[in-house]
């Protein structure tokens, strides 16, 4: 895709109506030789059965006027966003039901602590189970995960990655998974960075279909190793 052609659909400016574009990143600074998904929290990424009321709360008492937006799904797949004033600790409901949670960033007042949403019991400002996770000082989720939209097809035409090993004989290996509604992930294209970082374009995109799961896991050769990934993707409405 041509810089110009990412502005106009930026923009909305393209010729084909319905048709929007989502860069997503993400970062994990502890990959071990288990298969992680590459997002704040760390481990394998959990979603969400069937949409439900999302929790949302910080890890500091003091983050009382703090504002996010979280960006997902409804129980239709229909994109959904949320405005929500925290309340420290104390968990805030969503008004929504959330069946996926894309992205969570702050609108006003940085917090001083971890951002969390998620579900289940809140103990010091950190629910049981977690969908998103904002890091103390980024303002914004680093999830490289993403759900197509009801009505939508994705299609991700660019991969980037980089590990931040400083040893010569170690790496890491990325693997780009899609999970079609009804389906199974599966693995669709491998990379592998070595004290390095690189970028895949791909002349012909792999096409996600409306509720399709996807997302970036990576394994480290030995030990662990920090690395980030990012996906670009254009999705069309059908």
């Amino acid at each position: 895709m041509s810089y110009l052609n990412g502005i106009q659909i930026a923009e909305g400016k393209t010729a084909r109506s319905g048709l929007k574009q989502i860069l997503k990143f993400g970062h994990n600074a502890v990959i071990g030789t288990d298969e992680e998904t590459i997002w704040d929290q760390g481990g394998l990424y959990a979603y969400p059965t069937s949409a439900i009321v999302m929790k949302c709360s910080s890890s500091n008492t003091g983050d009382t006027s703090t504002v996010i937006s979280v960006s997902g799904l409804d129980e239709n797949y229909n994109e959904l966003t949320e405005s929500i004033t925290l309340n420290g600790q104390t968990a805030v409901n969503t008004t929504n039901s959330f069946i996926r949670v894309n992205r969570v960033f702050v609108t006003d007042t940085a917090p001083s602590g971890d951002v969390y949403v998620g579900t289940g019991t809140v103990t010091s400002g950190v629910p049981a189970t977690k969908y998103a996770k904002i890091v103390a000082g980024e303002n914004q989720t680093e999830m490289a995960v993403w759900t197509v939209p009801s009505g939508y097809t994705g299609y991700i035409y660019k991969l980037q990655a980089s590990g931040g090993s400083t040893a010569s004989n170690k790496y890491a290996t990325l693997k780009l998974k899609v999970k079609p509604s009804g389906g199974v992930f599966r693995t669709q294209t491998t990379m592998v960075v070595q004290q390095n970082s690189a970028e895949f374009s791909l002349d012909v995109p792999i096409i996600a279909t409306e509720k399709s799961d996807i997302e970036i896991r990576a394994t480290a050769s030995s030990g662990t190793e920090a690395v980030t990934a990012n996906m670009f993707i254009v999705y069309v409405k059908n």
